[in-house]
């Protein structure tokens, strides 16, 4: 994440051939950014990954941090450095129904996760107050914060949010809605689906792969043609 988001802007902004943002004020343009980013990692969970510690609370239901958008992997205890591992809630709930009432321990031994609910996750034992657990998960991209009324783009000094690899994808995205705004204008319908199309595109959008990233029994991937990733994931 090391392009500046005055770079991305600038290529949109040569693009439209507005260099004094008369018709495309740039405090516009980079909401359009901010929002381009949040649609990479909608799309992409894996645009934007924190591999790092998860702080815990006590008891079993555990939350991601705020910007936290999606589960991909509980690796280890942080401080005992053990391992954890991905189990179905389902046989815990049969063989021990009062788990969730069980005291805390410092270490887990096994976490569950259901796609449907992808900011949280639970840990067998559960959790005392204080412990954390190293995971992945994918966060929300932080904002370029929106220039003042007549900004130039050098006040504009923060990386992109999202991996570079994306960079292009987001001019396409900023694109994609400045030609919308003029839309009523000849030719710039056209244009501007052909900017979505070029973002989608880049993101692979029309793969179900990267839509089906989160934890599964065998800790990788859903493979997209499988029948639990054309059934909504992986039953837990």
């Amino acid at each position: 994440m090391s392009v500046l988001a005055s770079l991305v802007l600038g290529n949109a902004v040569t693009i439209i051939q507005d260099t004094t943002n008369v018709r495309w004020p740039l405090n516009e343009l980079t909401e359009w950014l901010n929002a381009g980013q949040r649609e990479i990692v909608m799309s992409r969970p894996d645009a934007n990954i924190v591999n790092g510690a998860i702080p815990l609370v006590a008891g079993s239901k555990q939350t991601l941090p705020a910007n936290g958008f999606k589960l991909l992997d509980v690796i280890r205890n942080t401080a005992a450095l053990s391992a954890i591992r991905l189990v179905q809630r389902e046989i815990l709930d049969a063989q021990i129904p009062n788990w969730h009432a069980l005291p805390g321990v410092a270490a887990a031994l096994h976490y569950m996760f259901d796609q449907r609910d992808p900011t949280i996750f639970y840990v067998y034992p559960p959790a005392l107050v204080g412990g954390s657990v190293d995971g992945i998960y994918s966060a929300y991209p932080a904002d370029i914060p929106i220039p003042a009324a007549g900004a130039a783009l050098t006040a504009i000094t923060q990386n992109i949010g999202v991996l570079d690899t994306f960079a292009n994808a987001l001019t396409d995205y900023i694109l994609y809605r400045a030609y919308s705004k003029d839309a009523q204008y000849a030719g710039n319908g056209q244009r501007a689906m052909a900017h979505f199309t070029a973002f989608a595109n880049a993101l692979g959008i029309e793969l179900k792969g990267t839509m089906q990233m989160g934890p599964t029994e065998s800790g990788s991937v859903l493979n997209p043609n499988s029948p639990m990733a054309t059934s909504g994931g992986a039953t837990q």
